[in-house]
């Protein structure tokens, strides 16, 4: 069974919110707005995550609500990993490590610098050029090898990779 890893940076922070941690920063109204523009168009790439997984800290949570709107995929399914903020690339490999195998499309919402860490580990470096700089709520939609649980460098194929401000028209 092929399997495939949707990575997605979080959308749009606000940074002028009075939260009391980075940690507990909302989206912004442009985040509000990209993160489901950018699940409708991946639902019209065809592409259904059967597992979602994501960081719990407030922005995130906000896009992947979101994304599920979009799907009408429960939010209560989502799956909640502490890691994923602040993550390292070796936390990214433990979280993917422990997606169950049955699971054949995975959306991961998280933060920088650990998912471009994560991409440019898994991309050759002529795909690395494509997909270094992963801006808020973009996308990277990524063949991957079946196991996960000892990912090598250069083992994924970059398939799409998708900007929101690619997406509005002015």
């Amino acid at each position: 069974m092929k399997r495939e890893l949707i990575i997605m940076r979080h959308a749009k922070s606000d940074w002028n919110s009075v939260a009391e941690s980075d940690f507990d920063r909302p989206l912004a109204p442009r985040g509000k707005y990209n993160a489901p523009l950018m699940a409708e168009w991946l639902k019209q790439q065809k592409l259904h995550p059967d597992y979602m997984i994501s960081s719990p800290a407030k922005r995130a949570k906000q896009t992947i609500k979101r994304v599920c709107q979009v799907y009408d995929y429960p939010l209560k399914q989502v799956h909640w990993e502490p890691s994923i903020y602040g993550a390292s690339l070796s936390d990214l490999f433990a979280v993917l490590a422990s997606v169950p195998k049955k699971y054949r499309l995975v959306l991961l919402v998280g933060h920088n610098p650990g998912l471009e860490h994560l991409a440019t580990y898994l991309l050759d470096q002529t795909q690395v050029k494509q997909a270094v700089v992963l801006k808020t709520c973009s996308v990277i939609h990524l063949a991957m090898p079946v196991n996960w649980e000892h990912l090598e460098a250069k083992s994924a194929k970059l398939l799409t990779i998708q900007h929101p401000r690619d997406l509005v028209l002015d």
